[in-house]
């Protein structure tokens, strides 16, 4: 891929992660490949993927046919066998998930379904693949829309947005994922719909704090509202009006699945704190990474060098990094919203 070469439909796949989302993946992926790499290096894992067919950690419920999967802890190997690598983990740990990585990517494809940044560095996760691998625009995919891992592996209707500047390497990863009971958009723009990934998390932690702390669907209605034209702003500061230039399922959707619903790991997150909780103590309390938080820390960052102002992202920096009390940054945003 380096020489400008494309993948196909013979093209093989590995996931590299063993969450939730990568469970998910891999049994989408399972249903139309005769065999997926997947490497996983938590031992317990690893062993109960082998033995039952069962992720033992995350959605144990799901089942694989383990002559589909081509299981492994070593990653160099699991990389070397596949042409399309499937990067899911939280954006936290993808150095770490990494950092023994001895072969070269140069000629393979880059999916990432990670919607979070990388915390040291301050950077999105395919900014941070391009600049430390060396890969070019075609190489990168990304995945986003709203895509509970729980609906997906259960077989419930989904929407994909995949993001590629090459339509045709998009379009093979698509027919990849592609099964009937989820439908696959393909786009140009990663960094539009990337951006928009990782802030739709930070305000899901925001609608969860107002749950949390017993605000009714009147005003959540109206923060919602408000985050969706901050995260306009953002994206686009310059054509602000112009809307329908942006998927509502991309942007719209993903944003709402996040605030909305029980599954949702950053709401979850926000709940805790309007609970009552410190910001560590929830963080502890929660199984997964709630990717919100990490995001946050970016947004001193990312308002100053697009010199835009988002109060309601800025509040969630404030509760989350600047020790905050919850109600006092909610009656903030009240007082914001009037």
């Amino acid at each position: 891929m380096g020489n400008n070469s494309q993948i196909n439909r013979a093209s093989r796949c590995a996931v590299i992660g063993h969450g939730s989302w990568a469970t998910a993946l891999v049994k989408v992926l399972t249903t139309n490949e005769s065999s997926v790499g997947w490497y996983v290096r938590n031992a317990d894992v690893l062993e109960s993927l082998r033995v039952d067919g069962r992720n033992c950690r995350y959605l144990s419920e799901i089942e694989f046919d383990l002559t589909h999967l081509r299981l492994s802890d070593d990653l160099n190997a699991t990389i070397s066998e596949a042409d399309i690598i499937f990067l899911v983990m939280p954006a936290a740990y993808l150095k770490c998930y990494l950092s023994d990585l001895q072969v070269s990517l140069e000629d393979k494809m880059v999916v990432s379904a990670i919607k979070g940044v990388i915390p040291d560095e301050k950077m999105f996760v395919t900014d941070y693949l391009k600049k430390r691998y060396e890969l070019t625009d075609s190489q990168l995919c990304f995945i986003c829309g709203p895509t509970h891992a729980e609906e997906v592996s259960h077989g419930q209707l989904t929407y994909l947005t995949l993001a590629c500047q090459d339509m045709v390497n998009t379009r093979v990863v698509g027919e990849k994922l592609k099964t009937p009971f989820i439908r696959i958009n393909c786009q140009k723009d990663i960094k539009y719909l990337e951006r928009s990934s990782v802030l739709k998390n930070i305000y899901s932690v925001m609608v969860g704090i107002a749950v949390g702390l017993g605000y009714g669907d009147n005003f959540i209605s109206v923060l919602v509202a408000n985050c969706i034209k901050e995260m306009y702003f953002l994206l686009d500061p310059h054509s602000i009006n112009d809307l329908t230039k942006f998927s509502p399922s991309n942007f719209f959707g993903d944003l709402l699945v996040s605030c909305y619903s029980s599954h949702s790991r950053n709401r979850q997150l926000g709940m805790l704190i309007g609970r009552g909780n410190t910001v560590k103590t929830a963080l502890n309390e929660m199984t997964m990474v709630a990717e919100g938080y990490f995001a946050s820390a970016l947004m001193p960052y990312l308002t100053d060098a697009q010199r835009v102002q988002l109060p309601i992202a800025d509040t969630a920096y404030q509760v989350l990094h600047q020790g905050m009390p919850a109600r006092k940054a909610m009656k903030k945003i009240e007082d914001l919203l009037s």
